[in-house]
């Protein structure tokens, strides 16, 4: 796997795409539902003028952060799974390439951030898999297995395209490589995976453009590639997504596994993101999660404990509450839904009547929800349609209304 040199460069470069603004936008929306409008009324305790948006993120978080796990390995299963959702986590477990892709053994209670309304959802990360790796046996296989995928699918983990057998060196037919692997998942987890990340290693000369094309040619909305836009992207505006070519970076162990030093650079390269006034996304990726550090592109497990425990204590339910932990899947979504809503409300006294005109939403999105920021001090109810599931805090905080679009 080819790694970028110097994070530090990357950073730098970052900002100054922040500071220009890059935008994006998107196209591939054909195969859609259609266009519908949906109304419902507030009503107010008081007759205070009322403001109301599209929030920039879900739930009106200050950053969205997203976090991929190349490669479909194992300890996804074994280790971050039941750390973030809650869970036993496994005993050191060394597979058949005798790498240790197990944990510490312990029961984590998960880690989590909150709606702003009342519940605690656990931190989501993407798996980005190679259907022709995805096997049951041996027992002590380094891959991950249908049902273990099927499970943190279920449970609002994001399945990202990787190709079907991680092929790049010359030779390789890209375009076989991408539909392959799309048709490999849809058969066996029943869904269209519709994100593509490139896989890495030795390979032709910028090979990696050759991903970028077939994967946007044949109804991928997004790569993560070598080279493009990120990690980092300014969200408080409308954000075009036009065939999205982003930039991995990665979070991995050092060769000295005696203190969290490393992580603590890495925590603190995201502190000074975050410190930024505006909504953010920021998106990073990593291989194993296991004890062992997987072909030396991986963090061990006890720095990605470390690392996502300090992130969900400073930044989660039990800090400042302003993260939106979710894969970049279900941001880009949100965002692309942000963008193209249409929200008009008319206020009469203590009435307000909302209406939402909606595009049409690709079919293979998982994610239609939509939040609002409600600018006012009065305590508000919710007046809705039964078919219509929406959510609020009017009694208490009175700033968002979360819309569960089905």
């Amino acid at each position: 796997m080819k790694i970028p040199q110097s994070r530090i460069k990357i950073i730098v470069f970052t900002f100054v795409l922040l500071i220009n603004s890059v935008s994006f936008c998107f196209a591939n929306d054909s195969d859609s539902s259609k266009s519908k409008t949906i109304s419902f009324k507030i009503k107010l305790k008081s007759a205070d003028e009322v403001k109301i948006k599209p929030a920039p993120l879900k739930f009106n978080k200050h950053f969205a952060y997203s976090f991929t796990l190349d490669d479909g390995y194992r300890s996804a299963y074994l280790t971050a799974f039941p750390l973030l959702n809650g869970g036993k986590i496994s005993n050191p477990d060394k597979n058949e390439w005798k790498i240790d892709q197990g944990g510490d053994g312990t029961t984590s209670n998960g880690l989590f951030y909150s709606d702003g309304l009342g519940n605690k959802i656990p931190f989501k990360l993407a798996l980005a898999i190679n259907g022709g790796a995805i096997r049951d046996l041996p027992a002590n296989r380094g891959h991950l297995s249908w049902q273990e995928i099927k499970e943190m699918y279920n449970a609002g983990w994001d399945i990202l395209n990787h190709g079907f057998h991680h092929a790049t060196k010359h030779g390789t037919n890209y375009l076989t490589e991408v539909t392959e692997n799309t048709t490999s998942i849809k058969q066996n987890l029943d869904f269209t995976m519709s994100h593509f990340v490139v896989p890495g290693g030795e390979g032709d000369e910028k090979y990696y453009l050759e991903y970028e094309k077939e994967a946007l040619n044949n109804g991928h909305f997004s790569v993560a590639s070598y080279y493009g836009f990120g990690p980092v992207f300014k969200v408080d505006s409308k954000v075009d997504l036009d065939k999205m070519i982003t930039a991995r970076t990665f979070v991995q162990s050092s060769k000295d596994s005696t203190s969290f030093k490393t992580m603590d650079r890495y925590l603190k390269t995201l502190d000074s993101i975050v410190k930024q006034p505006n909504a953010l996304w920021f998106n990073e990726f990593t291989h194993g999660t296991g004890n062992g550090n997987l072909w030396n592109l991986s963090m061990r497990f006890p720095d990605f404990k470390y690392y996502m425990t300090a992130l969900a204590n400073k930044y989660g339910a039990k800090g400042s509450d302003t993260i939106w932990m979710a894969p970049g899947q279900e941001v880009y979504e949100y965002i692309w839904l942000r963008d193209r809503i249409k929200v008009d409300y008319k206020q009469k006294d203590k009435e307000i009547e909302v209406t939402i005109v909606l595009p049409e939403i690709p079919k293979t999105f998982r994610n239609r929800d939509i939040s609002l920021t409600v600018d006012t001090s009065s305590k508000f109810e919710i007046e809705s349609s039964k078919d219509l599931k929406i959510k609020d805090d009017g009694k208490t905080t009175h700033k968002q209304i979360l819309i569960q679009l089905k």
